[in-house]
This record gives structure tokens, sequence and C-alpha cells, in this order.
């Protein structure tokens, strides 16, 4: 509604906006408010007409004046939803001919409910009430001159004009007062309600989008853990199997250790597989379904872990353990894993340490795998003197998360396996720094040999991919690229803090 009374949008029947779709003539917003204005209208009409013809002869003016003047009065109730400042004003100027009762009463109930400010309001009901006391003031007083031996006091024809003008504006204006007041209330709420049904809305589409997400994320997941544990394998499988149709005529000795280290990582990869296809199925389960998805790579990792170390013990020889790289006689396999990564190995209890995944012990058992297929590779372990990591680590009873020690862990292996795909006859150096507060790997290897035949492995461009998005997951940096020898270069630093041992 603008200042000068014009509404900006149709009005109900109580006086109230209607925001909805208008099915009205005109400015009507429904169909039922045009009716009941024309009803008042007509009511008003036919009162300012019998107002008017006796305004008339009173004024000794032409009756059908009078008549005439009270028409169009009375009908301008019909926009009184659009210009309700025109009808008060109308219903005031027509007050000196004793007219408009009903177009007063109308008009002012009809501005005090509008969304118009309240000075206006204020000031056309007093315009009205000033109106009103005038006309009753000089009524009363025509009519007790006309009256012989009628003296009432002094104070009788004000108190009594004060009180019939409050009588004819106070009801209605106050009524109008309510009606908005309760409309805008109702207005209020409604669009509350919308807000928090589109927000409401919002978070259901937000709620699908991260679900979606998170689906998406678990399938990428899965996919890379699976790559991870059962592709290095199978690559041995294939670099054992084209060792052994090197020899077998040659050497028969060695054709035969590589049968039978095909034979067994082929029964590692079936024994991993089974398992995970194990964890896979679990997972269709209804309580996996209702929010423990994000543990299914957790759980792949676990019992590909754990399956790769029961082959391994189970494959291992007897006998003394050997020397590893860079450090001194230990007194079995697991400290000699330990020894070489410089990673404290805490005491497990009822398997708990094996349902982490594979960590930096095992790192040792994983070069040993390559060195079997004839790759030549190197294991050197940094210390920083400051680190806390280290030796002090190993005697606080401290290590790694599990999730950087299996990161560190798949990182060696998916760069070790690129190096038997890529380049064959290479040598290959691991690298294992302990920082403070930071742990570093680095595999690098040389150009493969000229004369070395490949063993053919395909390639499906997600060993780099997968390595990157487990380094970045942790706040790391990862780091790939040639070297200017010709060969090629992994690189991962990860953020570490040591966690206290179970």
């Amino acid at each position: 509604m603008t200042a000068t009374g014009a509404s900006d949008e149709g009005v109900g029947a109580r006086g109230a906006p209607v925001n909805g779709p208008v099915d009205g003539p005109w400015w009507w917003a429904r169909r039922r408010s045009a009716v009941l204005d024309v009803f008042l209208a007509a009511a008003s009409a036919l009162e300012c007409l019998i107002e008017g013809a006796k305004f008339a002869d009173e004024a000794q003016l032409p009756e059908l004046l009078g008549l005439l003047l009270g028409l169009l009065a009375g009908s301008v109730l019909l926009v009184r939803r659009r210009w309700p400042v025109a009808v008060v004003l109308v219903s005031i100027a027509v007050m000196p001919a004793e007219m408009g009762v009903l177009l007063g009463l109308v008009g002012l109930y009809t501005i005090a409910a509008s969304d118009l400010p309240r000075r206006i309001t204020a000031l056309l009901a007093g315009m009205s009430v000033v109106g009103s006391w005038v006309t009753s003031y000089l009524n009363v007083q025509q009519g007790m001159a006309g009256q012989q031996g009628f003296r009432p006091p002094l104070w009788f024809a004000p108190v009594t004009s004060v009180a019939v003008g409050l009588l004819l504006t106070a009801p209605p204006v106050l009524w109008g007062l309510y009606i908005g007041a309760r409309r805008r209330l109702v207005e209020s709420l409604r669009e509350r309600a919308d807000g928090l049904e589109r927000e409401l809305s919002l978070l259901a589409d937000r709620a699908e989008e991260r679900a979606e997400w998170a689906r998406n994320e678990e399938r990428t997941r899965i996919a890379r853990e699976m790559h991870d544990v059962v592709a290095h394998r199978v690559s041995l499988m294939v670099v054992h199997a084209a060792a052994l149709q090197a020899v077998a005529l040659k050497d028969p000795e060695k054709a035969s250790r590589n049968a039978g280290l095909v034979g067994d990582m082929g029964r590692q990869a079936l024994t991993e597989l089974r398992e995970m296809l194990g964890v896979l199925r679990t997972a269709e389960g209804p309580a996996v379904r209702g929010g423990s998805a994000p543990a299914v790579s957790e759980r792949l990792a676990a019992v590909a872990s754990r399956a790769g170390a029961q082959a391994t013990e189970r494959d291992r020889p007897a006998g003394p353990p050997a020397k590893p790289s860079g450090g001194a006689p230990t007194a079995g396999p697991g400290a000699a894993n330990a020894a070489s990564t410089g990673a404290h190995v805490p005491e497990q209890r009822g398997g708990e340490a094996a349902a982490e995944g594979p960590h930096l012990a095992e790192l040792a058992d994983l070069v040993g795998q390559s060195r079997a297929a004839g790759m030549t590779v190197e294991l050197t372990v940094d210390e920083d003197a400051g680190d806390a990591g280290g030796a002090v680590a190993a005697e606080a009873g401290c290590r790694y998360a599990a999730r950087v020690e299996r990161t560190v862990y798949r990182v060696v292996q998916e760069a070790l396996t690129n190096v038997h795909k890529h380049a064959p006859g290479a040598q290959a150096r691991v690298r294992l720094a302990h920082r403070n507060g930071e742990l570093a790997v680095q595999v690098e290897n040389g150009p493969g040999e000229s004369g070395a035949a490949g063993a053919g492995l395909p390639s499906g461009g997600n060993g780099l991919v997968g390595m990157r998005e487990r380094v970045t997951a942790l706040g790391g940096v990862f780091v790939s690229g040639p070297t200017e020898t010709g060969g090629f270069r992994v690189s991962a630093v990860l953020p570490v803090s040591p966690v206290p041992a179970a």
C-alpha cells in the first residue's frame, strides 16, 4: 500500500492482504471480497440516499441534487480496498450533511486494518473525531434551542458531542487495529512456516547430496583398496610367470622355485579376494546401511593385511632371519621388520593390531617379495636425532596412527608394482625418514635395462591417483615424476604424532 492509500496487493474480506493468486475482478483478490464490498456500498448508498433527501429538504436544495450526492458518497465504499484514505476523507466531508455513518465506520475500520503508517491512521481518526464532535455539538445546540424549558448544564453539549465522536470513531479503529495485528501475526507465522519448510527441503536435498557423495566416496575407497591389495600380488605372479617361461629349459631348479612362488602368490591373492568379498557381502546388511558404511574400506584393509600376514608367515622358510639393509641381526622376523623400518610394534592383544591393516613393520616383507621376483631393492631408514618417533618412540611405547602407517605401506607397494610394470630390470631404492612431526617416504628407481623383457602387465592409470588421494586425505604432500637419469621417483610426506600403544 502506498502513502496515498492505494493498495499494491489484494485485500481480503477482513482487510487482510492476499498474496495468493487473484481470481476476483479489478482490484479484488477474491470474488467474495467483491461481493461483500458491493453489498456494503449498496447499503451505504441507500443510507446516504435517505439522508441526502433529508439534507436537501432542510437546506432547501433540489431533492435530485441530494439524492445524487448521497448516491455518489455511499458508492465510494466500492473502492475502500484500493483507496481507503479517500473513503475516510469522503466520509469526513459529508459529515455536515449528516450522512455517511456506515461509510465512516467501514472506512475507519479499513484504514486501521491496512498497512498504512500509524501516524496516518491517527491523523484520519482524529479528523473523524473532530468532524463528529463539531457536527454533534451543532445538532445538540440546535436541538436544545428548539425545546422550550430544557436548560441542561453548560458541559452537557460538549461532553455529549465528544462521546458521540468517540463512539463513532473508537470502535471501528480499535477493531481494525486488532484485525490488522492478528493478520500480520498470521502472515508472520505463515512466512516462518514457509521458511522452515524451505530450509527442511534444502536440508533434505543436502542430505541426499551428502549421502550420494558418501556412496561415491566409499565406492572409490573400496576400489582403491582392492586395487592396492590385489594388484601387487597379481603383478608379482605375472613377473614370476615370465621368469618361469624364460628359465624353464635352462634352469629347471629355478623354474621349479618360480612355479612355487607363482602358486603361493595365487593362493594369497585368492585368500585376500575371498576375505574382501566376504566383507562386501556383510556390508550389504542393514547395520552397515544404517551408518557403518565408512568402515568398509577399513575392514578391507584389515582382512587383506591379515590374509597377507598369514600367508607370509606360512610360506616363510624356517631358520635365522635375514639381516635387513642398514641394520643389525635381530632375534626374529618381527624384530627384523621393526629394526628395518625404525617403527615400534606394540604388543598385539586379541588380534586388535592386525585389524588395523598393514603397518611399517611389514615393509621388509614387501621389499622381500619384490627381491624374490628378481628386482634389486634397497631399503634404508633415516632417523632424525631430535625425533621422538624412532628409538625414543620404542622406549615410550608409542607408534604412528594406523591410517598413516597403512598409507605409507600402500605408497611403497604401489610404487614397487609400477617398477615391475614399467621398468623391468631397474634397481629401486626405498627410503623411510622419521622426522620431527612428519614421516617421509621415497621410492626411486633407475631406468629399466634395455635388454630386459617386460612382463606385459596392463596399466589402468589409477596407481598414482590412488596414492595421491591417500596422502592428501591425511593432510600430506605427494610428488611424483621422472628423474634426470631416466628413472621415476615417488615421494610422500605425512604429518604424524606418536599414539600411545593399546
